[in-house]
């Protein structure tokens, strides 16, 4: 008797593909008012680009999808390797206009030719190690619960530490903030006890308190200028923390994005209808876009797929008997949540400005590749689990029939 595969569409999920969908539509939508008001000249090119990272981001997306669990684990180490390897090149290879505008070296630049952001990869790579390790090391037989946590924790800090050298070599502080977020995901689903967790997490929020309260003193900002720390992320707290006494210098960006959003009301002025002059808004501030043309409605049906994708990946998480891909969920579903925390947060004022990305919202290939890469991991551990209970199912109906 035949194996009785289901169709392969059977083995979609659409609860994921759709929300991701939509998404990528309002993205598009998004881009060409942002484009179509402050690069008009532009509009052709910036739009076929990002139909053409789309395509590319969900071609690989499907591909993963097939990826089996043995084959991604052995693939694991070498993906972690040559992400470390391609956030040295920015280091070297950079444009001295980009890095003069955004204080950062963290795109490979040749010549007048801008590729790509590797640390955006590199986030799937960290997530991947993270969640091999995390498997390896409870897989052993001789346990000492106390002392294990510490050992695991040791290890999170080694694979962490290049990529954190590396992100502050390119002074990219926001990206490794996104980082810090995947592993405190990973670490707390690793099931580390909280006796070793808490002081951590009381000298973190203690060590923030205590930056605040020097940064706000006379001569707070001119001791962390002269500590190292760059000019252009002073200006960035600076502007957070009082952003209307700096409306026309540092705090530009800012200041004209809360008040975008809150020009667009309950209803939105409606499609195209931007009138504020906003500094990267197909990009950084997109979400500025949609809030000005499709207000408070608009927004929160944003929010609302944003939901839904991330309560459909917790549904495919718990389903799901194969803890590596529990652990790589986990790092994804931190990486989406804190993306969409920062990028709005930063929008709406009550975040500091990190140039992070909305997920498959803003304009660029990096991210956006990058994000649909995770969609794929995610997918592959729905389309396992199916396939596995089909080859259950199978097997019951076999040994009822043989009975």
């Amino acid at each position: 008797m035949a194996f009785p595969k289901r169709n392969l569409e059977n083995k979609y999920d659409y609860g994921i593909i759709i929300p991701v969908s939509c998404l990528l539509a309002i993205g598009l939508v998004s881009i060409f008012v942002a484009t179509y008001h402050d690069y008009p000249h532009l509009l052709a090119k910036v739009m076929i680009q990002q139909v053409l990272w789309i395509a590319f981001g969900s071609l690989l997306a499907y591909i993963l999808m097939f990826f089996t669990t043995k084959f991604l684990w052995k693939l694991t180490p070498l993906l972690y390797l040559l992400g470390i390897a391609l956030m040295v090149l920015p280091l070297f290879f950079f444009s001295p206009q980009l890095v003069a505008s955004t204080g950062a070296k963290n795109w490979i630049t040749i010549g007048s030719m801008t590729l790509f952001q590797p640390s955006e990869f590199m986030k799937i790579s960290f997530i991947l190690v993270l969640a091999r390790l995390t498997v390896w090391f409870k897989g052993r037989k001789e346990r000492d619960s106390f002392k294990d946590d510490w050992k695991l924790l040791s290890l999170y800090v080694l694979v962490t530490i290049p990529v954190m050298v590396l992100l502050a070599l390119q002074k990219d502080l926001g990206t490794a903030m996104v980082f810090m977020a995947i592993l405190a995901g990973v670490v707390l689903i690793a099931g580390i006890s909280w006796w070793l967790l808490l002081p951590i997490l009381i000298s973190t929020i203690a060590a923030i308190a205590l930056f605040f309260t020097v940064f706000l003193m006379p001569n707070g900002k001119e001791f962390f200028f002269n500590l190292g720390m760059d000019a252009y992320q002073i200006n960035r707290i600076s502007a957070f923390l009082a952003p209307f006494d700096f409306s026309k210098t540092i705090a530009y960006q800012q200041t004209q994005s809360m008040i975008s959003i809150g020009s667009g009301g309950i209803f939105g002025k409606g499609f195209n209808h931007l009138e504020l002059p906003i500094p990267v808004r197909e990009s950084d501030m997109i979400f500025t876009v949609i809030a000005e043309n499709f207000g408070f409605i608009g927004s929160a049906i944003l929010l609302m797929l944003y939901l839904i994708l991330i309560y459909r990946m917790l549904r495919v998480t718990l389903e799901s008997n194969n803890l590596f891909y529990t652990y790589i969920s986990t790092g994804f579903i931190m990486m989406i949540l804190f993306h969409i925390f920062e990028n709005i947060g930063a929008a709406l004022g009550i975040l500091p400005l990190t140039g992070i990305p909305l997920p498959f919202i803003s304009q660029g290939g990096s991210a956006l590749i990058s994000n649909l890469i995770g969609v794929g991991l995610i997918l592959s551990m729905h389309y396992h689990h199916v396939s596995a209970k089909d080859l259950q199912s199978y097997e019951n109906q076999e040994n009822n029939k043989a009975k």
